[in-house]
């Protein structure tokens, strides 16, 4: 039976390391679902896999579209259900990796379905936004859609735009879209979580994010500076920085901006991940054996 085996867990936890060791005991490929690193022009600030780690396994969809691309949680969806038919044929066994929540329900899953709206719809918000702040939006969101606002993460732009502008383009709520039968998916799914002690969470990001800016991710924002409105730059690790270029905030601030919001993301993947009972839990630095005896037996 074919198997997908998927990784999850709050940032800089080792999810890549994890997946790169059991990609080679199954001699298999690793599909990330990672929404971060799909952008070609993010590498620093999405922590991509390193050369000796990409060389180490046969990776998909990292670094495989650009900012300028429009490119959604349902285009990978489909994708993604496209390249593991085309995988499994070779070994019914593959791995998924991953923090980004809702891409790996997507492809577990499947995604809820929704009419096309006009995307000036979208601009349109993208722009208030921008002139009126997300508290704006928010309040919009939750006079159109209260359901939504209460589970949507309202605090991140694009989740909260989507929203909007479904709610205002079908002139029905957003939550009146949500969990409708999904299609079957032909493959056995085992989620593998990591985790550790929030201190210790906390303190790896804080040295991630040290070690991004001593490799360059002020002058990869820099290069994107001027396109800052995409969303795909509305982003951890760039949002900050493009507070410094605006002149907004000193470049310390910025840094300890990034690490705040990083540790603040983290939080919000583990709630994420928490809710599904059916993760097998390990510590970051469990045994590969320990893990390998669970998948085993699941």
């Amino acid at each position: 039976m074919n198997t997908l085996i998927t990784i999850v867990g709050p940032t800089a936890i080792g999810k890549t390391a994890l997946s790169i060791q059991l990609a080679k005991q199954y001699k298999c490929d690793i599909i990330s679902c990672d929404s971060r690193q799909f952008y070609k022009e993010m590498c620093i600030g999405t922590a991509v896999p390193d050369e000796d780690e990409l060389n180490a396994a046969t990776h998909h969809f990292i670094q495989n579209r650009s900012v300028f691309d429009d490119y959604s949680v349902g285009d990978f969806e489909k994708d993604a259900i496209q390249k593991l038919n085309t995988l499994f044929t070779k070994n019914t066994t593959q791995i998924m990796v991953g923090g980004s929540g809702l891409y790996v329900d997507a492809v577990l899953k499947g995604l809820d379905y929704f009419p096309n709206v006009d995307p000036k719809i979208r601009e349109n918000l993208n722009q208030q936004l921008e002139n009126e702040g997300i508290e704006v939006l928010q309040q919009q969101l939750k006079e159109l859609d209260i359901t939504s606002y209460n589970t949507v993460a309202i605090e991140n732009p694009h989740r909260l735009i989507r929203a909007l502008e479904i709610c205002i383009g079908t002139e029905k709520p957003y939550s009146s879209f949500i969990n409708k039968e999904k299609a079957p998916r032909n493959f056995k799914s085992i989620k593998i979580g990591l985790n550790a002690d929030r201190e210790i969470i906390y303190e790896r990001i804080n040295l991630r994010v040290d070690l991004m800016m001593k490799n360059g991710l002020l002058e990869e924002a820099k290069a994107l500076h001027a396109h800052k409105h995409l969303n795909a730059l509305q982003t951890v690790g760039y949002r900050e920085l493009f507070e410094y270029f605006d002149e907004n905030w000193t470049l310390d601030f910025a840094v300890s901006e990034i690490k705040k919001n990083t540790r603040r993301f983290a939080k919000r993947q583990l709630t994420w991940f928490k809710k599904d009972k059916n993760i097998l839990w390990f510590d970051y630095k469990d045994d590969l054996q320990n893990i390998l005896k669970a998948i085993q037996e699941s």
